[in-house]
């Protein structure tokens, strides 16, 4: 691994459906992995076949290095560079397949700066979560191929829809704060810019298989065919991951498979991608009371036997590039994303008429409360285009106009599979119904321009419209379809300026806003809707890259106004969502820093020092003694889940020509659970240690086998990277229950890779 302009970057069996589903005709996924199923058989022909495909491309006139650039165009004009004025990382595949022994894509990342990540299930794998300068993931724009993943309403980015996608990487860039103009979610803390499998001129084949603690297994099966005829290639890749998780019942069943097929033209590149997850997971959100931490950190409240969330996302990308003469390219996406599934609960006692259910009478006796099984669907539509065209002459200009139209369609219902007191209930009576659509659509232009040798400016400007039709009570408190529609600018400038060839100075200056999520708008009215985000970022930095040592220092001021924060509150719905805050900020500096302590020993390390402050902020408590809430106001409060620091050092021995060992080391400080700054409700400081050793053979019958140990948390450190609290008044006592997520002890995964 090394840095580049002072950043550091890297070189390179559950049932498809449960018995009520079955009767559904089969998915694409499900005759997809049927037919592609990973038996020996079938690989070693898959290897065969490539081998022979491959065989003649090496033998024919390929402009390699220009097919590769042209994957790299795709996802050009949404990515940040040198001259680009703003914090970034660039991480790609070498180091994404050394990591990537089954954990998610956040765990993969964890080495970035000012990166927390944590697990539900407390191994990484399953259910996980990153945070980014200390906002979630609704605030952290992601895109694969400049398409947009986040979830359209709830904004969030769920990796366990992508088990092992990280096998079909080729690079990933975080952009820090507002970030370039990109397409989809606003970016309140970072952007995750993900490219995929890029042009291979010769055919390959491999397989990787892990085992580890919580008997956690991986299997893949990974084949492109090379340049076909001097113009096709096919890439495909299969995997299952199946884990029992550290906490209880934890346990994750995960399918995927990726299939690509891209044409090289002349002038013009097409691919058309096809990717799909399939999670069944076994629900563990709850958390650990505190009162269980220290005697029992794998408890699970869930006990009922099927409590499983069960979904499905198949992707569809139709990419092309095409050069308009000597200094024009223009690049356009055409995308469609299938998603549906649910989640299972077994409640116990609740009351039927929650359930739109009649009371039952038997006799004398009236029953109104029955133990139910329920399940929560979404059944959703995403579906657009993305567009770019990017100049790049021989002079100091450099400019790119772009955007994207992108629509959502979903469905949102609840249905009872099982009552003890059915009442008047059919089979799956449905006691919700709830459609929402939401249309984006945004436009930018970027422009870079060489003043000199040593000075470069940057432009970047963006129109941003959301049209989001959805339920949500009116003025009545009664349900009724109503629209919410906004328009956002969004103006993006910056300096660059070359001290000499070894170090260079930036400052931008940035406006990002961003729009509620579905539940600020469903559960509140027009008079209690909360209002849009709007975050001025300001960034500053040196750059210094060298032979042998490389850094960068960087500073940042993130205001804030209107940021959207749990407070408690009820609004005029009688619902706790979410409430503007007026003023609030985010300041820090960040620090990085690569050295090559001799041929053999390698040194990268990052710090985040940062105050992330609410000017005011007021606490809403229920009080169950009177039947209102209190209110206690505070001043310069700490922002929720924003440690002030942040710190990861990377030890990297070359043993032997075969054998590399790492010491990875995380250390995170305390954080606060709430917007108070209750030391009550606090998640600690923690240091964990990961050790990593590889051993590369290259027989005669293989093209390489990798053998790969990692141990997670080597010191056993126990410690809990996230968690909720919650507050009330009763008795005339105010009481905090809290409850965490675990990470697992020490645990290790052991992996073998052939590559033919």
């Amino acid at each position: 691994m090394r840095w580049t302009t002072g950043l550091w970057y890297t070189q390179k069996d559950t049932d498809y459906f449960s018995t009520t589903e079955r009767a559904q005709p089969l998915s694409l996924f499900t005759k997809l992995f049927r037919v592609m199923r990973c038996n020996l058989q079938n690989f070693l022909f898959a290897t065969h076949l490539a081998s022979c495909l491959g065989a003649n491309a090496q033998k024919l006139p390929v402009d390699s290095l220009r097919n590769a650039q042209l994957d790299e165009v795709v996802v050009r004009s949404t990515r940040a560079n040198a001259k680009s004025a703003m914090a970034f990382t660039n991480v790609l595949q070498g180091e994404l397949r050394k990591q990537n022994l089954g954990q998610d894509i956040p765990f993969l990342l964890n080495n970035t700066p000012s990166v927390v990540v944590n697990s539900d299930a407390g191994a990484g794998v399953g259910y996980t979560g990153i945070r980014v300068r200390g906002s979630d993931a609704t605030r952290v724009n992601v895109t694969i191929n400049g398409v947009p993943l986040n979830d359209a309403e709830s904004q969030g980015v769920y990796w366990v829809n992508m088990p092992d996608f990280a096998s079909s990487v080729q690079s990933i860039q975080i952009q820090r704060g507002v970030g370039t103009s990109t397409n989809g979610a606003g970016a309140f803390g970072a952007t995750l810019n993900v490219q995929t499998n890029a042009y291979q001129a010769e055919a390959y084949a491999e397989t990787n298989a892990t085992v580890g603690s919580f008997n956690t297994r991986k299997i893949n099966a990974i084949f492109g065919t090379g340049l076909i005829k001097n113009k096709f290639v096919v890439d495909a890749r299969l995997s299952k991951i199946t884990s029992d998780g550290y906490i209880d019942r934890g346990a994750t069943d995960l399918k995927s498979f990726y299939v690509s097929g891209g044409y090289y033209g002349t002038k013009s590149y097409v691919r058309l991608n096809v990717f799909s997850g399939k999670e069944i997971t076994y629900q563990s959100w709850e958390g650990v009371p505190e009162s269980l931490l220290k005697t029992n950190r794998t408890f699970n409240v869930y006990t009922y036997p099927n409590q499983v969330d069960d979904y499905q996302q198949d992707h569809y990308q139709l990419i092309s590039s095409h050069q308009l003469g000597s200094q024009w390219q223009l690049n356009a996406t055409l995308h469609y994303t299938k998603g549906r599934g649910f989640y299972e609960q077994f409640k116990e006692n609740d009351q039927l008429g929650n359930y739109g259910l009649d009371d039952v009478v038997i006799g004398t006796k009236t029953i109104d409360r029955s133990d139910i099984v329920r399940r929560r669907w979404v059944d959703n539509d995403f579906y657009g285009a993305v567009w770019s065209l990017d100049y790049e002459g021989t002079g100091k200009l450099k400019t790119s106009f772009g955007g994207g139209w992108n629509r959502y369609d979903g469905k949102h219902f609840g249905e009872v599979i099982w009552a003890q007191f059915a009442s008047t209930g059919n089979i799956r009576h449905r006691y919700y119904d709830n459609d929402a659509s939401k249309t984006d659509l945004n436009v930018y232009g970027k422009t870079f321009y060489q003043i000199n040798q040593q000075l470069n400016v940057f432009a970047d400007l963006q129109v941003r419209s959301v049209n989001y039709t959805f339920l949500g009570f009116d003025n009545t408190l009664k349900n009724v379809d109503q629209v919410a529609s906004l328009t956002f600018f969004n103006p993006k400038f910056g300096l660059t300026y070359d001290l000499n060839t070894d170090a260079s100075l930036y400052a931008s200056y940035s406006i990002g806003n961003k729009e509620p999520n579905r539940n600020d708008y469903t559960e509140s009215s027009p008079r209690s809707r909360p209002r849009a985000e709007h975050l001025a970022d300001l960034e500053i930095g040196y750059k210094l890259k060298k032979k042998r040592v490389s850094a960068g220092i960087g500073g940042y001021l993130m205001n804030y106004r209107d940021q959207l924060v749990q407070t408690g509150q009820l609004n005029d719905v009688g619902a706790s969502t979410r409430v503007n805050v007026p003023e609030s900020y985010r300041a820090g500096v960040e620090l990085e820093l690569s050295v090559a302590i001799s041929k053999k020993l390698r040194w990268a390390a990052n710090a985040t020092f940062s105050r992330n402050k609410i000017q005011n902020f007021t606490e809403y408590l229920d009080n169950y003694d009177t039947g209102n809430q209190e209110i206690r106001p505070f001043l310069q409060t700490d922002i929720a889940f924003s440690p002030n620091t942040i710190a990861s050092s990377q030890f990297v021995l070359a043993a032997h020509k075969t054998v590399e060992l790492m010491l990875f080391s995380k250390y995170v400080g305390a954080q606060f659970m709430d917007n108070t700054s209750n030391d009550a409700r606090k998640l600690n400081a923690f240091f964990v240690n990961d050790v990593r050793a590889t051993w590369s053979l290259h027989p005669k019958w293989v093209n390489n086998i990798t053998f790969s140990l990692l141990v997670n948390n080597v010191l056993n450190h126990l410690y809990e990277p996230n968690g909720y609290t919650y507050s009330y008044v009763s008795e005339g006592k105010t009481t905090t229950e809290n409850f965490y997520y675990p990470q697992a002890g020490t645990n290790f995964l052991a992996a073998v890779r052939l590559k033919f």
